[in-house]
C-alpha cells in the first residue's frame, strides 16, 4: 500500500528540482507563447490573395477582371513569366494583347483559374459560413507538441538521468517503493503541464480571441488525458533505458513521427489511407483531433467519447507495462 508520506516526499522534491531549473521555464512557458503571437502574426493579415496572375499587357480577360482574391502581377519578359508558371511561382500568365494564356496542368490553381478562362458552363452552388483562421487551426496543435515534449523529456529522460547518476540506487535503500515513486513523477508532471497549458491557453486566447465553439469543461478533461497518455509513455520508455544517450535516441523516435503524423501543423486529408491510420493509434493525435473538434466544430461529449476512451486505454496500457518493467539501477549494475 502506498506511503502518503514518502509519496509526498518524492513530489515535492521533484517540484523544486523543477522550479529550480529555470531552462526549463523557458521551454515549457515562455516558447509556446511566442509560437503562437508569432504564427497568428505571420497569419492574421487582412491580404486573402489565392490566386496569383502574371500579366504582359495591361489588359485582363474579363473572365478573371472580375475575380476577388486575384492579385495580378506585372511581367517584363514572356519567357521570364513562363519559367515562373513552370515552378508554380504564378498560377497563370496573361497576354492580353494575343489573347493567349499559360496555365501549369499540374498547379490545382492553374486548374481552376483554366475554368475561368475557358468559360465553363457549371452550376453555381453557393455556401455561407465563417472561415477559421490558421491560428485557430494551429493552436491545439501548438500546445499538444509542447505538452509533448514536456511530458516524455520531462519525465523519461528525468527518471533515465537519476538511474544513470545512481539517485535511484540510493532510494532503493530506503522504505520508497517503485509505485510511490512513480506516481510522485506522474503527479508532479502532470500539474505543471495543466498549469503551464492552461495558462498558456487563456492568456493567448485573450490576447488573439481564438474560436472555442464547445465546453471549456471537456477540453480540459481532453488536455488531463492527453497528458496522462504522453507522461505513462514516457515512464515506459524510461521503465528500463540505461543511458541518456538511448533515452534520447527513443525518445527523438517517438515524438518526431507525432509531430509529423499527428495533425498539429498539417491536415493528412490528402495522404494515403495507411498513413491515416497509423496516425491513428497515436496519442497525439487523439488530443489534437478532440481538441480541434471541441473547438471549432463544437463537438459534445459523445462526439469524442472514442478518442478519450483510446487516450485512456493507452495510459492504462503505458502504466501497467512501465510498473511491471521499472529497474531501479541498471542490469551491468
Amino acid at each position: 500500500m502506498m506511503g502518503l508520506q514518502r509519496f509526498l516526499a518524492v513530489l515535492a522534491a521533484r517540484n523544486r528540482e523543477f522550479i529550480r531549473d529555470r531552462s526549463s521555464w523557458a521551454w515549457n512557458v515562455i516558447f509556446p507563447v511566442l509560437l503562437v503571437i508569432g504564427l497568428s502574426v505571420v497569419f492574421s493579415g487582412e491580404d486573402q490573395t489565392r490566386f496569383r496572375v502574371g500579366v504582359l499587357s495591361a489588359d485582363t480577360p474579363h473572365a478573371l477582371s472580375e475575380q476577388r482574391y486575384t492579385a495580378f502581377v506585372s511581367v517584363e519578359n514572356e519567357a521570364e513569366g513562363i519559367s515562373k508558371v513552370e515552378r508554380h511561382q504564378l498560377d497563370a500568365l496573361i497576354d492580353g494583347t494575343n489573347n493567349r494564356y499559360w496555365v501549369n496542368e499540374t498547379s490545382p490553381n492553374g486548374y481552376v483559374l483554366d475554368q475561368l478562362l475557358i468559360r465553363s458552363d457549371y452550376q453555381r452552388e453557393p455556401v455561407s459560413g465563417a472561415a477559421v483562421r490558421y491560428i485557430d487551426w494551429v493552436l491545439p496543435g501548438i500546445l499538444g507538441v509542447n505538452m509533448m515534449f514536456a511530458s516524455l523529456f520531462g519525465v523519461g529522460y528525468v527518471i533515465v538521468r537519476y538511474r544513470k547518476s545512481g539517485v535511484l540506487r540510493r532510494l532503493k535503500a530506503t522504505p520508497l517503493g517503485a509505485f510511490e515513486f512513480l506516481a510522485a513523477q506522474v503527479v508532479s508532471r502532470l500539474w505543471l503541464i495543466l498549469a503551464v497549458a492552461t495558462g498558456v491557453f487563456l492568456a493567448t486566447h485573450w490576447y488573439l480571441d481564438f474560436t472555442v465553439r464547445g465546453s471549456y469543461a471537456l477540453l480540459f478533461l481532453v488536455l488531463l488525458l492527453g497528458a496522462l497518455s504522453l507522461i505513462s509513455l514516457g515512464l515506459l520508455l524510461a521503465s528500463r533505458t540505461p543511458s541518456e544517450e538511448l533515452a534520447g535516441g527513443l525518445l527523438n523516435l517517438c515524438t518526431w513521427p507525432m509531430m509529423l503524423l499527428s495533425g498539429a501543423w498539417f491536415t493528412l486529408d490528402a495522404a494515403p489511407r495507411w498513413v491515416q491510420l497509423a496516425a491513428e493509434a497515436l496519442p497525439l493525435t487523439q488530443v489534437i483531433s478532440a481538441a480541434r473538434a471541441i473547438m471549432i466544430d463544437g463537438a459534445g461529449f459523445t462526439d469524442i467519447a472514442p478518442r478519450l476512451g483510446a487516450l485512456l486505454l493507452i495510459t492504462l496500457v503505458c502504466l501497467l507495462l512501465g510498473a511491471r518493467l521499472f529497474r531501479w539501477e541498471n542490469q551491468a549494475n
